[in-house]
C-alpha cells in the first residue's frame, strides 16, 4: 500500500463536505449507499465516470464545512484511492486518516490535469505524473499515519493493537 496509482479527477478550491456527500443522504451510514452519491453536487456524473482506484486532485481547503465522517467514508466506498489537494480542512484531514482514506498535501495540484495517471509513493513523498513524466515532492506521511492507512483506519488499527497485546 505504499504506492497508489490512479486516474485523476480534478476539483477546485473549497470543496466542502456537503459537495462530497450532500446532507440529504446523511440519513444512512451505509458506505455503499453513500458511495452512490459521492461528489454528486460538484459533478452529477462523477460516480458514473470514475473507476475504483481513481484519485481526486483538488485545490485549497478540501473537506471544509461540516465535520462529518460520512465524507471520507463515501469517497473510500466509491473507490477513490486517494485525495491530493493543496490543503485540507483540519477536521477532514483527521477524519480521512481515521477512516483509512489516504490524503496528501501538494502545492502543485494546478500542474496536474484531469485524466492524467499519477502514482503516489507514500513513504518516499513523491507524486509522479506519469503522463507528463514529472515528479512532485510532498512531506511524507508519518509512519504512524501510514500504519492507520494500512489497517484501513483507526478502528481497525486499534483492534489490531489489542489483538497483539492479547497474543503477547
Amino acid at each position: 500500500m505504499n504506492i497508489i496509482t490512479g486516474k485523476v479527477w480534478k476539483f477546485g478550491d473549497n470543496i466542502d463536505t456537503d459537495l462530497i456527500i450532500a446532507a440529504r443522504y446523511l440519513n444512512t451510514s451505509d458506505p455503499h449507499e453513500l458511495a452512490k452519491h459521492v461528489m454528486e453536487d460538484a459533478d452529477p456524473d462523477f460516480v458514473k465516470k470514475m473507476q475504483p482506484g481513481d484519485i481526486i486532485v483538488a485545490g485549497e481547503n478540501f473537506g471544509c464545512g461540516s465535520s462529518r465522517e460520512h465524507a471520507p467514508i463515501a469517497l473510500k466506498a466509491a473507490g477513490v484511492s486517494a485525495v491530493v489537494a493543496k490543503s485540507f480542512a483540519r477536521i477532514f484531514y483527521r477524519n480521512a486518516f481515521n477512516m483509512g482514506l489516504p490524503i496528501f498535501e501538494l502545492n502543485e495540484t494546478d500542474k496536474i490535469s484531469e485524466g492524467d495517471l499519477i502514482s503516489i509513493e507514500m513513504d518516499k513523498g513523491n507524486i509522479i505524473d506519469i503522463n507528463k513524466n514529472i515528479t512532485y515532492k510532498f512531506h511524507p506521511i508519518p509512519e504512524f499515519m501510514q500504519e492507520l492507512l494500512a489497517c484501513g483506519g483507526l478502528i481497525n488499527y486499534a483492534k489490531a493493537e489489542m489483538l497483539k497485546k492479547e497474543q503477547a
